[in-house]
């Protein structure tokens, strides 16, 4: 006969094997109740336990090797820098520079070219996009950026807009993924 801490053990090993079903019935016979000697039916249910839901959203999926060193279509730089031409455009003609708005307009921005520059569904590239939006008030600004990346194969697009009271500068970094 097992004892309740062996047959806890055996329960907590077959769920992590997955062999239980989400709702379980353990009996522990003999439980002291308040100095009483008394059986007992138990139902444990392990669908609130995070161990559980976890290891869902652990899984990935695996891909086989398929041995390509290099891009078999390379980034459409010129039909990404009309997008980028268009959503800045779009986006920025008639605004006028607000703190508040620009920054809500740099995150509403970057993700709508976002989402056009992965409808041309170009396989194995990496997106980066960033989106800078300043004052237009005589002063001068320097922005740059650095990446370590294959020449043959990684490339970036850049746009930069302007009307009567602010800036905006567009980029989207294209990195193949091996």
């Amino acid at each position: 006969m097992m004892s309740d801490v062996a047959k806890d053990r055996t329960a907590h090993s077959e769920k992590k094997k997955g062999s239980v079903s989400p709702v379980r019935c353990h009996e522990f016979r003999r439980r002291e109740l308040h100095g009483r000697i008394k059986d007992c039916l138990s139902t444990v249910s392990y669908m609130d336990e995070p161990s559980l839901r976890d290891d869902a959203s652990r899984r990935t999926v695996q891909m086989e090797n398929t041995y390509q060193l290099g891009p078999t279509k390379h980034f459409p730089v010129v039909i990404v820098n009309h997008i980028l031409k268009d959503v800045l455009t779009n986006y920025l003609q008639e605004e006028q520079y607000e703190p508040e708005l620009c920054r809500q307009m740099t995150k509403t921005i970057s993700e709508v070219i976002k989402a056009q520059v992965k409808d041309l569904m170009i396989p194995r590239y990496k997106l980066i996009v960033i989106v800078h939006i300043g004052q237009l008030n005589s002063q001068s600004i320097l922005i740059a950026s650095r990446c370590l990346w294959n020449p043959k194969s990684d490339t970036f697009s850049s746009y930069v807009f302007r009307n009567s009271s602010l800036f905006a500068l567009a980029n989207v970094y294209a990195v193949y993924f091996e």
